[in-house]
């Protein structure tokens, strides 16, 4: 039969994505009777036969032989003198099976079909990808990068399926060209416009956790779980992780001989600094651990605020902080408890809540978010150094350098 080139191979629709046979002949019957339809009127009597090992598509049409007198129908009934023409062996009653050839249904019903088939096929595939995607939401996945845009950059799966992952998704320090193979977490799927969006992540902190997954074979086996994330992605992380076997080393296993694990981790993750902590249910060990590399003194803690105050040593305090704050913030994130930190008062140091008569308040605040709750941290530091760091004008900061001299002078 004479397809019209409207179905060029069946062997290219078994290769379609996400698109089985038994489904892919359903949608081609349900595109033909359509046609039918349309062009005859109803598809009642008509026979679809689909051969996709041989890509050989027939129609057949089945009619009522009546008598001359009788024919009303020319869709369901044939004359008796018309199929006496064709085979004389035929009586009224009888059924009179024709194939229909594609040219009956007219080059613009042909074209109007290969639409409606191809229409039909794109959303099939649509559906499967989405299908097939949303059973894959959490998953660590490789792809190629197609297309890098301003917000956006278009990855290309093994299947050539097309992923997004927005510019919020990326780690500040993501640079990637056409060509080159990335790593992410599959984030969310959904229907845009009939149409599957997969959106791809670096920045959740899934993404940190299946790498590990990846690198550490503990972790996949069930010897190691990851209990806690904190991460500001491209800038630095803390990972808190506990063993269910006391032989194994939680920390050390995250981190491999000579840091190898955990090298590949920080090169995928654009030179991310990663803390891997261990787990433990006692607050205040935790909060401590969090708080590495500085090394804790003491700390007070009201869980039922979720705040701790934390006191260490005047030389530890900024690494406490960290640079930026990054050390603290993380601290916070990976605890749940808001975290103050003070300095241990040396012999001879007042607070700062102690001038609360003399230096305003909003400015005694400002102090204590740089680390400074003495009236000798304040003094190791320049007018200038001090109004930078404490957002302060320079006669502000010579104004309270005065008042806590003064303090020191009177003694």
């Amino acid at each position: 039969m004479n397809n019209l080139n409207l179905i060029s191979n069946f062997a290219e629709f078994k290769e379609l994505k996400n698109i089985d046979k038994a489904t892919m002949i359903g949608v081609l019957e349900d595109v033909f009777r359509h046609a039918l339809q349309k062009q005859y009127g109803t598809d009642e009597n008509f026979d679809i036969i689909i051969n996709d090992d041989k890509g050989d598509l027939e129609i057949w049409r089945n009619r009522e032989v009546v008598a001359d007198e009788d024919f009303t129908d020319e869709v369901s009934q044939i004359a008796l003198s018309e199929v006496l023409k064709i085979d004389d062996s035929y009586e009224v009653g009888d059924e009179y099976t024709d194939e229909i050839p594609f040219s009956a249904f007219g080059r613009r019903a042909v074209l109007s079909l290969r639409q409606n088939l191809a229409s039909r096929i794109l959303d099939l595939e649509n559906a499967g990808i989405y299908e097939d995607y949303s059973t894959k939401v959490g998953e660590l996945i490789s792809g190629e990068v197609y297309q890098v845009w301003k917000r956006d950059m278009l990855i290309l799966d093994e299947d050539d399926n097309e992923l997004t992952m927005p510019k919020s998704e990326q780690i500040p320090n993501d640079f990637y060209r056409k060509g080159d193979t990335i790593k992410a977490i599959i984030k969310s799927v959904e229907m845009v416009n009939n149409k599957p969006k997969v959106i791809l992540s670096r920045t959740a902190n899934l993404f940190l956790e299946k790498l590990f997954e990846q690198e550490v074979p503990e972790i996949s086996d069930g010897l190691i779980t990851i209990k806690k994330i904190a991460r500001i992605p491209g800038e630095r992380a803390k990972v808190a992780v506990e063993s269910y076997d006391d032989r194994v080393d939680p920390v050390g296993a995250c981190v491999g001989v000579k840091g190898a694990r955990i090298y590949t981790i920080v090169k995928e993750l654009r030179n991310e600094n990663i803390d891997v902590i261990q787990y433990t249910a006692n607050t205040s060990l935790l909060i401590q651990r969090a708080l590495s590399p500085a090394k804790v003194s003491s700390i007070t803690l009201d869980e039922e605020n979720n705040t701790a105050s934390v006191y260490l040593q005047p030389d530890q305090v900024s690494l406490a902080i960290g640079k930026g704050g990054l050390n603290i913030r993380l601290a916070k994130l990976l605890t749940g408890f808001d975290i103050d930190v003070f300095r241990e008062l040396e012999e001879e140091d007042v607070a700062l809540t102690e001038f609360a008569d003399e230096i305003e308040g909003w400015i005694i605040d400002n102090l204590h978010n740089i680390g400074c709750d003495t009236a000798k941290s304040v003094l190791e530091m320049s007018a200038e150094t001090l109004a930078k760091r404490a957002d302060l004008e320079v006669e502000q900061a010579e104004k309270v350098l005065e008042i806590l001299r003064a303090e020191f002078e009177e003694e």
